[in-house]
C-alpha cells in the first residue's frame, strides 16, 4: 500500500509512531546491540567492526524513521551513509565470516518487535492496528532489501579494490624474485602463497584479443596445474591478458592433453618452460616460457602450444627474422611452400635417422607411400636430402612455428 492509499488517520498514527521510535529508550537500544553485536562472538572480538554495526544500527533506524515522519507510508530510499558504508568497508576487508544480510535482518525483526509495542500504544482499533502493521512491515522490507543492495555494491567495491592491492603486491614480490633480488624467502614465500624450494615449471597463458573474459586466464592457470599434478600453481597478472604461472613439483606436461584444457578457449594460447630446482628454477624456468612466447608472437605461429624444448632451436635461429628467412629459403627452395603433410613427411622421417620403417609406423601410412612423399619432397629441394638433413630438419622445424610463411604456404597449396 502506497502512501496516497492511506487515510489521513492512518498517517498521522505513523507520523507519532516515528516520533516515537526516534525516541528510544537506552534499554532498547542495547537490547538491539545484544541482538547485533554481543551475541556474535565474531563481531565483539573485533572491537572496529562492533562499534561500526552498533553506529549503522543507529543511524539507520534515525533515517528510516525519520522519513516516516516527513511522509508517513512513503517508500524510504536506501541509507547509505558514511556509518553502514564503514561497516561494509570492515566486513569486506577482513573476511570476519559474518553478512550484512545477518546484520541487517537482525536489526529489521527487532525493530518490527519495536514497532509492534509503539501501534499498541497508539490504538487499539483492530483494522487500524492491522493496517499500521501491514504497511510498516511492508516497508522496512523494502528499506533494507534495497539498503542491503547499496551495501552489497560497496562490498563489492572493497573486495575488488583488496584483490587489485593484493595482485599488485604479488607482481611486486616476484619481479624482485626474477630480478635476482635478495630478499627473505620465508618472506616472499608467506606473502606468495607459494613455496620457492622445490622444482619449478613456469608458464605464460595470454589471449590474442583485446576483448576477452579475463577470468578465463585464471581458470585455465588452475586447471593446468591440476593437469599436470600440481593443484596450487603461482599466478601472477602481467597485464589485462597475460598470466604468468608457476607450477611446483609438475608431472608430465602432455600437449595433447594441454590441448584440450584450450578447446573451449580458442583464443588463448600457453608457452612452457622447462622445469628447474630452487630460485634459480623459479628464474631459469620462467625466462624460457618468456622466450617461446616471443618466438610465438614473433613469428605469429598458429600453434597453441609450446614448451621451450620444442622451441629452443627455432627461436636461437629466429631472433634475427631476415636472417632466418634466409636461411629456411636457401635450404628448402620450392619445398618451403610444400604441403603440411609433405613437410611433416620429411621431418618426421630424419627424425627416426632416416629409417623408412619406423617413420612410416610413425605417420600411419604404407611403407611405399612414404617413400613416394619422399620422391616428391626430393624433387623441390635445392640439394638432396641425404647430403642435407641436419639444415633441412632445422629448417622445417623454424618454418613449423612460422605462421605468416605458414599461411602464405597454405594459400600457395590452395591455388596449386
Amino acid at each position: 500500500m502506497v502512501d496516497s492509499q492511506l487515510t489521513p488517520r492512518i498517517r498521522e498514527l505513523i507520523r507519532q509512531g516515528a516520533w516515537m521510535a526516534l525516541n528510544p529508550s537506552p534499554e532498547w537500544l542495547e537490547e538491539l546491540d545484544q541482538a547485533t553485536v554481543v551475541t556474535n562472538p565474531t563481531i565483539i572480538e573485533n572491537p572496529a567492526l562492533a562499534q561500526a554495526v552498533s553506529l549503522s544500527n543507529r543511524t539507520t533506524l534515525i533515517h528510516f524513521a525519520t522519513a516516516h515522519l516527513r511522509a508517513p507510508g512513503a517508500p524510504v530510499t536506501p541509507y547509505l551513509g558514511p556509518e553502514p558504508l564503514r561497516m561494509a568497508r570492515i566486513l569486506a576487508r577482513r573476511d570476519v565470516g559474518v553478512t550484512a544480510f545477518d546484520i541487517y535482518r537482525v536489526g529489521q525483526n527487532l525493530a518490527l518487535q519495536r514497532w509492534t509495542n509503539i501501534v499498541f500504544e497508539l490504538t487499539s482499533d483492530p483494522d487500524e492496528l492491522r493496517e499500521l502493521l501491514t504497511v510498516m512491515s511492508q516497508s522496512a522490507s523494502d528499506f533494507v532489501d534495497a539498503t542491503l543492495v547499496g551495501v552489497s555494491r560497496q562490498m563489492q567495491l572493497e573486495h575488488h579494490e583488496l584483490a587489485q592491492s593484493v595482485l599488485v603486491e604479488r607482481r611486486k614480490i616476484v619481479e624482485l624474485i626474477l630480478d635476482g633480488d635478495s630478499m627473505q624467502h620465508s618472506r616472499a614465500e608467506a606473502r606468495l602463497g607459494y613455496a620457492l624450494s622445490g622444482r619449478h615449471t613456469a608458464a605464460i597463458i595470454w589471449c590474442d584479443e583485446h576483448e576477452h573474459d579475463y577470468h578465463l586466464l585464471d581458470r585455465v592457470a588452475e586447471e593446468l596445474g591440476q593437469v599436470v599434478g600440481s593443484p596450487r600453481p603461482l599466478t601472477v597478472t602481467s597485464g589485462p591478458g597475460t598470466r604468468w604461472v608457476w607450477m611446483r613439483d609438475a608431472g608430465t606436461f602432455e600437449a595433447d592433453r594441454i590441448r584440450e584444457l584450450l578447446e573451449k578457449t580458442p583464443t588463448l594460447r600457453i608457452a612452457i618452460g622447462n622445469g628447474a630446482q630452487g630460485t634459480e628454477g623459479f628464474r631459469r624456468s620462467h625466462f624460457d616460457a618468456l622466450a617461446t612466447q616471443q618466438m610465438m608472437v614473433r613469428l605469429q605461429s598458429r600453434q597453441r602450444v609450446a614448451s621451450f624444448d620444442d622451441v629452443h632451436m627455432t627461436a636461437l635461429l629466429t631472433q634475427r627474422p631476415d636472417r632466418s628467412d634466409d636461411f629456411i629459403d636457401s635450404t628448402l627452395g620450392a619445398f618451403a611452400s610444400a604441403s603440411d603433410v609433405l613437410r611433416n613427411t620429411v621431418l618426421t622421417y630424419i627424425n627416426e635417422q632416416c629409417n623408412a620403417a619406423r617413420a612410416s609406423q610413425q605417420l600411419y601410412i604404407h611403407r611405399n607411400t612414404l617413400l613416394s612423399r619422399l620422391d616428391a619432397a626430393q624433387r623441390l629441394l635445392p640439394r638432396p636430402l641425404e647430403h642435407n638433413t641436419v639444415r633441412i630438419a632445422v629448417a622445417l622445424e623454424a618454418l613449423k612455428w612460422h605462421g605468416t610463411r605458414d599461411q602464405e604456404s597454405s594459400s600457395q597449396n590452395r591455388v596449386s
